[in-house]
């Protein structure tokens, strides 16, 4: 059974019921069975903070993760494995979603699978790496109906 959790520590709207089921999709779409991992919806401040303390990065993100589990090692418990968490900045998100035209649930969907994926390992850091991501968050946000 996974697990997670959804948090939201703004005091904007979040859809966290759209949020539960782009990930119950996610994980039964890529077969996933037995994780745990955490989203946590902030603010600018909050994102930006994170992007400079984590990274050395002084501005504000749309996404961070932070994935316990480095290349081949996963981290095994009773329960299965544990993930990490994900950061998604809310202004963030609806400005991004603005400016993209599409709606908020495409682009906190876009946002969640992309965090979603960092946990389980995809990076974009190479041109072959950011291929691979990107055509697997398309076909993710596709399956679910969250088209461009």
């Amino acid at each position: 059974m996974n697990n997670f959790e959804i948090f939201n520590e703004t005091n904007e709207e979040v859809d966290l019921k759209e949020e539960k089921n782009i990930i119950d999709f996610a994980l039964k779409h890529e077969n996933l069975t037995n994780v745990t991992f955490n989203v946590i919806f902030v603010d600018s401040d909050k994102i930006r903070e994170l992007n400079k303390t984590y990274r050395n990065i002084d501005r504000e993100t749309d996404v961070i993760s932070f994935a316990l589990e480095d290349g081949e090692a996963n981290i095994n418990f009773e329960f299965g494995r544990l993930l990490g968490d994900i950061y998604i900045c809310v202004p963030k998100m609806k400005a991004q979603a603005k400016e993209y035209g599409h709606s908020i649930a495409r682009e906190m969907g876009f946002l969640t699978i992309h965090g979603l994926l960092h946990l389980l390992g995809y990076d974009h850091m190479t041109k072959e790496e950011e291929k691979i991501m990107f055509a697997k968050q398309e076909e993710i946000l596709n399956a679910y109906g969250l088209k461009r």
